[in-house]
């Protein structure tokens, strides 16, 4: 029940961040703008949010033919939990990382990067792939998935209204100076919605990343498995950086590096060296 309130929440929470940008621009109208945008938004975000996720990083679905090895780990560990099989699919990056999507354990996916399968030892891409069906267990993929649709939205539609107001602005000076408070609260509500939409996003996804560490080290019996596949994903990761939008960051498995911008203050994933000591119950050592 708990992840049904969250992503009721979530979604409450950002169509009223919506309303109040449609009523900071266009007043009354701007706000039965924003709600009917806001209408159509959650209902892509419940229903495709997954397959948004996917297309953006081109990831491609793969058969029990092409790739066995990831299959047969698969199928062993949802017929020990009793979950449905989920699709499975590879991104073409050479950045190892894993993500889980869907809006429920029915309509579940899978994506690994080409780079995760060939640095990962099969017991540690097992780690990985426990982890990833942790979040479908637990059933907060559709939280992250729906976080990240509307998070990237908001940001997107704060960007467009940046450059509306930068090239409004040099077009009527008269009437900017008329209307200074509505301007102001524009400009204000541009800043406020990316942040809000961030700090949403993670409050949602850090919890979860400590609580699908764990529900994957319970599935496998074997943490140590995991600690080892989160240590190379760390040290690799950072020699070769994955391409990631922030609105998405909090999906993967670990923190893609997104470059040195606004996004990186807000991380969405806890410590590595935090997530190894509680799988281990040790101090995580790292050779950078």
């Amino acid at each position: 029940m708990g992840n049904t309130f969250k992503t009721a929440f979530l979604l409450t929470a950002l169509t009223l961040l919506l309303l109040m940008i449609g009523r900071a621009f266009g007043g009354q109208n701007g706000m039965m703008i924003a709600l009917a945008v806001a209408v159509v938004m959650n209902f892509v975000s419940y229903f495709f949010s997954d397959k948004i996720a996917l297309s953006m990083y081109r990831a491609k679905p793969v058969t029990r033919e092409e790739l066995p090895r990831a299959y047969q780990i698969v199928e062993r560990l949802t017929q020990k939990i009793g979950l449905p099989m989920p699709k499975i699919y590879v991104i073409p990056a050479e950045s190892p990382n894993a993500f889980a999507t869907g809006r429920n354990p029915q309509h579940a996916s899978v994506a690994l990067t080409h780079g995760i399968l060939g640095l990962l030892t099969d017991e540690e891409l097992e780690g990985v792939l426990a982890h990833e069906l942790g979040h479908v267990n637990n059933r907060d993929i559709l939280i992250s998935s729906v976080a990240a649709t509307i998070a990237g939205a908001i940001t997107m539609l704060a960007s467009m209204g940046r450059w509306a107001m930068i090239f409004g602005g040099m077009e009527g000076g008269d009437r900017d100076r008329r209307g200074g408070g509505g301007g102001l609260a524009a400009l204000l509500m541009l800043i406020v919605a990316p942040i809000a939409a961030s700090l949403i996003q993670l409050a949602v996804s850090r919890s979860r990343e400590y609580q699908a560490d764990a529900t994957g080290a319970h599935f496998t019996g074997n943490p140590y498995a995991l600690a080892s596949a989160l240590q190379k994903l760390d040290a690799y990761s950072r020699r070769v950086p994955m391409m990631a939008s922030p609105s998405t960051a909090h999906l993967f498995i670990i923190q893609p590096l997104l470059g040195m911008n606004f996004a990186n203050l807000f991380s969405t994933h806890p410590p590595i060296a935090k997530r190894i000591e509680r799988l281990t119950g040790r101090p995580a050592e790292f050779q950078q």
